[in-house]
């Protein structure tokens, strides 16, 4: 088997259950070897953000440089780049190196609702970006933000965003239906080759802390192993939903706590 490099470009996460930390897990659950470059120092835990110490630009840039011109990446997933000159100090490096195989979380929000992007990154982030990766993941105030629409109410309004999001330039979308009022929570894939939908029954725990990283970082470790990004997020769905399920044999923090990465070991 192919041994799988994965990098993730994020910011971090000192409770251990988003960002940087996360990642790192998910990549070493899933058999990928994790490397990173990080974007932000992030003072946070499961009750919320308490600060944000944003790295500079340029060294966002020397630490993608040091990666990337010594590691093979097969797969890349990108999350909080908090501010304009970050999205495109990334977008530019991304050009350089020609990185392929890119899974961006469009980082938006924290699960307390928190911000993590400033308003005026989003359009660096629509035109300088998306352009440049293979997939990305929102939710859907983020799909909302990135299409200045009204928020998705049903799956119709679901279907119509998501195929606005894949004639913005990237090669794929998965936009996510964890938001709507439904016994399930569905996700909608879509291609150049059309839509697919996906399913998962919603496992009844607050512990959801870091939850949108770690599809992302699931969907990035996984691509290389599979021929499509249906089979891959079909796979990627599968083992975030037992993270999800086993979460609350944790005992981590007194807000919403993380999902179990390492289920299927301990």
């Amino acid at each position: 088997m192919k041994r799988i490099n994965a990098l993730t470009v994020a910011g971090t996460d000192p409770s251990g259950g988003a960002g940087i930390q996360a990642d790192l897990k998910t990549f070493s659950a899933l058999g990928a070897y994790g490397a990173s470059v990080i974007t932000a120092l992030v003072a946070q835990n499961t009750r919320g953000v308490q600060s944000v110490y944003r790295v500079e630009p340029d060294f966002v840039a020397a630490q993608l440089d040091s990666v990337l011109s010594d590691v093979r990446i097969d797969a890349t997933k990108i999350g909080m780049l908090a501010e304009t000159d970050i999205v495109e100090a990334v977008a530019e490096r991304l050009a350089r190196w020609a990185v392929r195989t890119v899974v961006l979380d469009t980082v938006m929000l924290a699960k307390s609702g928190d911000p993590l992007l400033s308003p005026s990154a989003v359009s660096s982030l629509r035109e300088r970006l998306l352009p440049q990766v293979s997939l990305i993941t929102p939710n859907l105030p983020e799909a909302a933000a990135l299409l200045d629409a009204p928020l998705a109410t049903c799956e119709r309004d679901m279907l119509e965003q998501g195929r606005a999001l894949l004639a913005l330039g990237c090669e794929a979308v998965l936009i996510k239906g964890g938001h709507l009022d439904d016994r399930e929570s569905p996700d909608w894939l879509f291609t150049c080759d059309g839509a697919q939908r996906f399913t998962a029954p919603r496992v009844l725990t607050k512990n959801t802390h870091g939850t949108g990283c770690t599809l992302s970082a699931a969907l990035a470790a996984l691509r290389p192993r599979h021929d499509s990004w249906a089979h891959t997020v079909a796979e990627a769905k599968a083992w975030l939903s037992a993270a999800l399920a086993q979460a609350d044999s944790l005992q981590v923090g007194l807000g919403q706590g993380p999902v179990h990465h390492f289920h299927a070991w301990w």
